[in-house]
């Protein structure tokens, strides 16, 4: 009789110690974050450190930005003539391209790709810097490794991926320029004036608030996943930076999204 009762609750448990330990992760990201972002402006603020982050996570990631928002922009204006000729409104393709680009695929997009490129070395390289207890050595020498390590990316991200979104909006709406005017033949006066007509401030606007916010996902979720490394059930070695990598990406992609669409429910 007694082992029915545990049986039938089980599930449940299992239930409520997966809630709980989300609830325990998610408190532990938002402490993380919080000592990382009031760090960066405890004096004397690591200028030579911030810069190099922004070298790092905005420059490098530059190409790679610039190259997808380019196919990006040629695809939407392909996709946007063939289905806006159906209606025979194919003159709007210039609104309809720039509107998809700064207010959704421009952030979204280069929040994935920087994900991808540099969110995933800092991880990795924050959780190297674990298992071989380089952090561990900030500590004894008195060195906050917070403010030392996860600061400087933080604010390098907060900086680069605003400027990032906007050269992917502008190299975008060339690209669907040269899909759409140059090899469609839409009118070029019409591609442009029909863009500057349709966007709006608050559109420009709502994609770098959506660019903020991911780059405190993409910075907190990385930095975190690599700093924690030691505490992956996965294993300290290796195997415990491959899993903290992968975990980072993933997690900051899916939160992209989600955050996406939140962002976009308050913004329209």
């Amino acid at each position: 009789m007694s082992v029915e009762p545990r049986l039938a609750y089980s599930p449940l448990s299992a239930l409520g110690r997966f809630a709980l330990a989300i609830l325990l992760e998610m408190g532990r990201i938002a402490l993380f974050f919080l000592g990382a972002f009031f760090k960066m402006f405890a004096l004397p603020v690591p200028v030579r450190r911030i810069l190099q982050q922004i070298h790092f996570i905005g420059m490098k990631s530059l190409f790679i930005v610039g190259l997808t928002a380019l196919f990006t922009g040629m695809v939407l204006g392909l996709q946007g003539y063939y289905t806006l000729v159906k209606f025979g409104s194919e003159t709007v393709l210039g609104a309809a391209v720039a509107l998809s680009l700064v207010r959704e695929l421009g952030p979204v997009l280069t929040a994935l790709m920087v994900t991808g490129r540099a969110g995933s070395s800092m991880a990795a390289e924050l959780g190297i810097m674990r298992i071989s207890e380089q952090i561990d050595a900030l500590d004894t020498m008195d060195i906050d490794p917070l403010r030392f390590l996860a600061s400087p990316r933080l604010a390098a991200s907060i900086v680069s991926f605003p400027l990032l979104t906007a050269v992917f909006d502008v190299v975008g709406i060339i690209g669907g320029y040269l899909t759409g005017v140059i090899l469609l033949g839409v009118n070029s006066g019409t591609y442009i004036s029909h863009m500057e007509s349709s966007v709006e401030m608050k559109d420009v606007s709502g994609g770098f608030i959506k660019s903020f916010a991911f780059a405190l996902i993409v910075a907190t979720i990385c930095c975190y996943q690599g700093y924690m490394t030691h505490e992956r059930k996965e294993g300290f070695g290796a195997r415990g930076v491959s899993f903290s990598t992968t975990s980072a990406v993933v997690m900051s992609s899916v939160l992209i999204l989600a955050a996406d669409y939140v962002l976009t429910s308050f913004l329209l």
